[in-house]
């Protein structure tokens, strides 16, 4: 009697572990499957790619702000520091995260963010501007060089990507452009500032204490910078190969859309301000600076990437998303010529933008 209680109570505790185990052995298989939906499945990449791509845009604006107050401090004059910093700041995540592109491989990623960009600054950033400003008046004498410059950069880089490609010495042709485009808009800077040095409205700028604070920031920034930039690219590439499309139709409206919203936040506060001259001139700036250094340092990084030297143009953008930005900036130039920007002529560009990005997704 007492063998078989013996035997019951070792058969029921055998039961008894064997039920717990095999319930916590469901319970972290659950959680184990649960966790790996989740990194596979769209859901999972479609937010890493949001929160990265707004750290890459945010981090992005406090390095633009550090370094602006490093410049001033130690006497770079603010207008340089507008035309080089700023300038370099706004178009700060199309450049990271396409240099990011290139060391994983993904180079057609580059063509469609910057021409994605392009297009959205014009169409969309320029459109949301007029609607808000109802109607802009251009003072700044901006036919004389700054348009035919944006003109220009907008045919070279059509006909360097014409080919499918985007070599090394292209590469080269192109970051000159900005060197050029960045020296006579410093030369122009300066005979304005001499010009109001004459008129006694000379600036004075004051050192002070050394903003250690803003040099943090620049670091810190920095390096969220390229963190949001990383994990930027490695969503597209996952949402690409989920959803079974090419990663540069995700470049050209989602990382562009997004890697534009400082020129949509400084553009939309100009047009509340009733500063034209800045709207307009932000979005040249931008497409100009796009065109030639974004396009052009990743060039001549390439050597270093895992898909060979130059990079890919896809015939997506040949076809169609470069052709729509040349006809974006023929409207650009044909709208800024009379130095008027109508509210109407607004709503065209936003209903043309509108068009642009049901068309790359086959839709219209």
């Amino acid at each position: 009697m007492l063998l078989l209680a013996k035997w019951y109570l070792s058969i029921k505790l055998s039961v008894l572990i064997f039920t717990v185990t095999w319930k916590v052995n469901i319970k972290y298989l659950g959680v184990f499957c649960f966790l790996s939906y989740m990194f596979d499945s769209l859901t999972w990449w479609i937010v890493v790619f949001i929160v990265s791509l707004a750290v890459l845009v945010k981090a992005s604006d406090y390095f633009t702000e550090a370094a602006e107050k490093l410049g001033i401090y130690f006497g770079i004059p603010a207008f340089i520091v507008g035309v080089t910093i700023v300038a370099f700041g706004t178009s700060l995540p199309e450049l990271v995260s396409s240099i990011m592109a290139v060391f994983q491989g993904s180079t057609e990623i580059v063509a469609g963010n910057v021409i994605g960009s392009n297009i959205a600054n014009i169409l969309l950033v320029l459109g949301i501007a007029a609607i808000i400003g109802k109607r802009f008046t251009i003072d700044h004498e901006i036919e004389l060089v700054d348009l035919p410059i944006l003109v220009l950069s907008s045919f070279l880089l059509l006909m360097m990507a014409w080919d499918g490609q985007i070599t090394v010495v292209e590469g080269g042709i192109l970051l000159l452009g900005i060197v050029m485009y960045i020296f006579y808009a410093v030369s122009a800077s300066q005979e304005q500032g001499t010009h109001s040095e004459k008129k006694g409205k000379r600036e004075v700028h004051r050192k002070g204490e050394f903003p250690l604070s803003a040099l943090l920031i620049l670091f810190a920034s920095l390096f969220f910078v390229f963190l949001g930039a990383k994990y930027t690219i490695d969503s597209v590439v996952k949402i690409s190969d989920i959803l079974n499309i090419g990663k540069d139709l995700i470049a050209v409206i989602a990382v562009a859309l997004g890697t534009s919203l400082p020129e949509l936040l400084v553009t939309v506060s100009a047009a509340r301000k009733g500063n034209a001259e800045m709207a307009v001139g932000n979005v040249l700036g931008s497409n100009v600076f796009n065109t030639f250094a974004v396009m052009g340092i990743p060039a001549l990084l390439s050597p270093f990437s895992s898909s060979g030297s130059g990079l890919a143009i896809p015939e997506s953008m040949v076809t169609f998303a470069l052709p729509v930005m040349i006809l974006s900036t023929f409207l650009y130039f044909i709208m800024t010529r009379d130095k008027q920007l109508t509210q109407w002529e607004g709503w065209g560009l936003l209903l043309f933008y509108g068009y642009f990005v049901l068309a790359t997704f086959g839709l219209a």
